[in-house]
């Protein structure tokens, strides 16, 4: 059974700018998606790994003269 997470990687419904951001990490999940075994590690790792994309987006957003 895959993570749950992964569905929310998902990048083609934000703005370009924000695509921009999202798309590599939801290349990443999706590679580790597909490379690790499925685990309590792995999981906490989705997690996180969704966590930092949120922060990033959410950094687009809030400073985008800075960007």
């Amino acid at each position: 059974m895959g993570s749950t997470t992964i569905q929310y990687f998902d990048y083609q419904h934000l703005p370009p700018q924000l695509q921009e951001v999202s798309k590599p990490i939801s290349e990443l999940a999706h590679h580790m998606e597909e490379t690790l075994p499925d685990g309590p590690e792995k999981s906490a790792g989705m997690r996180k790994l969704l966590e930092a994309k949120d922060c990033f987006v959410r950094a687009m957003i809030c400073f985008p003269s800075e960007n």
